[in-house]
């Protein structure tokens, strides 16, 4: 984790002005089911600003369906990847768990970390590791990694930059506010940095 504390305190559930209660009913209304009925820190922060919260869900819902080409693992791997890369306690300790539901064993998280060239990787997973990196670093996915991204066809790759865009995003977001882990996430302890 970059901050031990918040720099923007999440709002109070049981102060929220109203648009501050419309943008989180999708988690606090009963009849919804998003987030099990529990509110994220990363939310409860947002509602600061209800009127961007509304857009960044919606974007981060596209991100995060099955209208993404990517298949959720492969998705996983790739906002982990971006989430490292970009320093962010908070979102690879949320992806973690997320990884884990879909698929994602400890060796490959561990895997991720090492980056596009550890071993095990298939070429299609080492070059969607390598267009991570090549975004997060550089803005731009080479000619050698998009041709080996060949696989994903041309949707599949706009949803990988897509993807990195978003989780490079959040991840600024997560990292400059100082959102705090949620109860019972731990941090990777090779990104509690503070």
């Amino acid at each position: 984790m970059r901050l031990r504390a918040p720099r923007i305190e999440p709002v109070d559930i049981d102060r929220l002005d109203e648009e501050q209660q419309q943008a989180l009913a999708p988690f606090t209304n009963p009849d919804n089911k998003v987030g099990g009925g529990r509110v994220l820190n990363i939310f409860r922060t947002l509602a600061h600003a209800p009127k961007a919260l509304n857009a960044f869900l919606g974007w981060g819902s596209y991100v995060l369906s099955r209208r993404n080409a990517l298949p959720e693992r492969e998705r996983e791997m790739v906002i982990l990847r971006t989430g490292w890369l970009c320093r962010s306690g908070y979102e690879f300790a949320q992806h973690t768990r997320i990884g884990k539901d879909c698929g994602l064993t400890d060796a490959e998280i561990a895997r991720i970390k090492a980056g596009p060239d550890a071993e095990g990787w298939t070429d299609l997973e080492s070059a969607m590791l390598r267009a991570a990196d090549e975004l997060v670093a550089d803005h731009f996915v080479s000619d050698a990694t998009w041709k080996a991204l060949t696989e994903l066809g041309d949707k599949g790759r706009m949803d990988l930059v897509f993807t990195v865009g978003q989780y490079t995003q959040v991840s600024m977001i997560l990292n400059s506010f100082g959102i705090q882990l949620e109860d019972g996430d731990r941090p990777d302890p090779d990104l509690d940095c503070a």
